[in-house]
């Protein structure tokens, strides 16, 4: 009875129905020794969400090539967080791995999962005052279907083969097959809602959001800067007053402004240092493990990279974990070219990890004719902190195989935009920040018909395979079929596709011993799923 009582105390603290003074008083009478009453007090008062301040973010990358378009985004973290102040989306990615409404109130489906009823939320409003309708979900989903829409989540959307409006409140979307995974789908942070016009067309540019802050001034790949929409549809979240992101590449300065206190939060701490930034006073760092691959990657656009045999030469001739090791100083896991992490659903157990055979390696050299040949792999710190080092330890390692790996170093600005997923660029570093699903990360970077297929994977025989194998596991809805399904498209891409994946790296935020959160961090992005502004608070 004491416990309950206490309990409800704390509730009613936390729900701010009685003061501090009050709940100790209450807790005093419930036979509690006044040093541990005002302990829980304490505590509960730390864990409850306070309104106001400015938070300030540094982020590690970002390019002037930016905009506020989401269908745009690179998938720069920056980007998503920038997205996710001013935007909102039909589903969100709960901090424990499932997918709840956001601008949706309920989602039903048919038996086969091929019929989705979406039922708007009433309550829903744009910064500029307008009510969110059937059409901004429309014409926001358009945009990501078609053969000539620009979006890279154009892949998750050829499923949708209509879309229409269901009496004043839902949208109905019919897919060509069932997919128990479309839930997620619609969280994809390109397809933010925005405000429609009625005739098909959404305002792509001012940042007029949903979403828990308004755009106050932005200036691609510096600084963005939000205030806090007072209508906003979620009335626990959206705790400070100004929200302000900083574009800070270089990791020290990154570090340097986190100690100064400059920033409040930082993302991608350079493991290598992160022990000493755990010293420093006034600062924590937060370790989370997360989905964010390291890649290298090779298209079979561009020659010599359509050469199969060269492809495997490179990747036995990488060592994944003396990378792990000296890169990110073993706050990650081994990779095994595919994109699915060890921490995922439908991982595939049972194939054989990849790491330096020099045997196997020159053997494939030797079959793909490019003995003591030269490649060029163009080498950016835009693709994390570390990623040039990683690519001089695999020049390092092709070279005891007879294989000779030129590095090129460009810079972080552009780099998305004029270097990745090139042609003509036959073999960049690059990452991937991972996706909830095995179906929404093939969709997004592994499939013939997405536009962000880095590795330009088609044509060939296992190419094909692990196409008709992902659209065939997407409606299978029973998971050991499933599972099984999902293990082969693994092993395909392990065997043909262009990616050399060295590994996975956790989360490494540090944040001022202000900064609160909730006690389940999410893991699908960096920085609680991208989603920090909304969701933490000041003490």
């Amino acid at each position: 009875m004491k416990s309950n009582y206490i309990t409800a105390q704390k509730e009613k603290l936390m729900r701010g129905q009685i003061d501090r003074r009050q709940f100790i008083t209450a807790a005093l009478a419930a036979g509690v020794a006044l040093p541990s009453a005002i302990s829980i007090s304490d505590a509960v008062l730390a864990a409850t969400p306070k309104k106001g301040g400015r938070l300030r973010q540094g982020f590690s990358a970002g390019s002037t090539t930016e905009s506020l378009d989401a269908l745009k985004s690179t998938g720069a973290v920056v980007e998503i967080c920038n997205n996710w102040c001013w935007g909102s989306n039909l589903t969100e990615l709960a901090p424990d791995g499932s997918v709840v409404p956001e601008l949706a109130e309920s989602i039903e489906s048919s038996p086969d999962a091929k019929t989705w009823i979406i039922k708007l939320r009433k309550g829903a409003e744009f910064h500029n005052g307008k009510a969110l309708s059937q059409d901004d979900v429309i014409d926001s989903v358009n945009r990501h279907r078609g053969e000539d829409t620009a979006s890279a989540s154009k892949a998750l959307f050829t499923q949708v083969k209509d879309i229409r409006k269901d009496g004043t409140d839902n949208v109905v979307m019919e897919l060509e097959a069932g997919n128990a995974d479309f839930p997620f789908v619609l969280g994809d942070y390109r397809v933010v809602i925005m405000a429609s016009d009625g005739e098909g067309n959404v305002d792509i540019t001012s940042g007029n959001g949903t979403g828990p802050y308004a755009v106050s001034d932005y200036k691609p790949g510096v600084r963005a800067f939000f205030k806090r929409n007072p209508n906003y549809f979620k009335p626990d979240r959206a705790h400070f007053d100004e929200v302000e992101h900083l574009v800070l590449v270089d990791p020290t300065a990154r570090q340097n402004a986190l100690r100064t206190g400059d920033v409040d939060i930082i993302d991608a701490i350079d493991p290598k240092t992160a022990h000493l930034m755990a010293r420093a006073p006034g600062i924590r760092v937060q370790e989370i493990t997360g989905t964010q691959s390291r890649n290298m990657t090779m298209r079979l656009d561009t020659p010599p990279f359509d050469n199969a045999h060269l492809r495997l030469a490179l990747k036995w001739a990488a060592k994944r974990q003396e990378m792990v090791d000296k890169i990110e100083s073993g706050h990650g896991a081994i990779g095994n070219d595919h994109p699915i992490s060890p921490t995922q659903q439908f991982f595939n157990t049972e194939l054989p990890q990849r790491e330096f055979d020099a045997d196997k390696a020159k053997f494939h050299l030797k079959k793909s004719g490019m003995e003591g040949a030269t490649v060029e792999l163009v080498a950016s710190p835009a693709a994390l902190d570390g990623a040039t080092n990683a690519a001089l330890l695999l020049k390092e390692s092709a070279a005891s195989i007879g294989l000779t790996v030129n590095v090129k170093r460009v810079p972080s600005d552009g780099f998305w935009s004029d270097v990745w997923n090139k042609p003509g660029n036959g073999f960049t570093t690059s990452y991937w920040g991972g996706r909830p699903t095995n179906d929404w990360m093939f969709a997004t970077c592994c499939v013939e018909d997405s536009n962000w297929n880095d590795m330009a994977w088609k044509g060939t025989e296992a190419a094909d395979k692990f196409n008709k194998l992902v659209i065939e596991a997407r409606s299978e809805l029973d998971v050991a079929k499933r599972k099984d399904l999902y293990w082969e498209c693994q092993r395909l891409l392990w065997e043909d596709g262009g990616y050399i994946i060295w590994g996975f790296t956790n989360y490494l935020h540090g944040l001022r011993d202000n900064v609160r959160h909730p006690d389940k961090i999410a893991g699908n992005w960096t920085l609680d799923g991208c989603k920090n502004a909304e969701r933490w608070w000041f003490a």
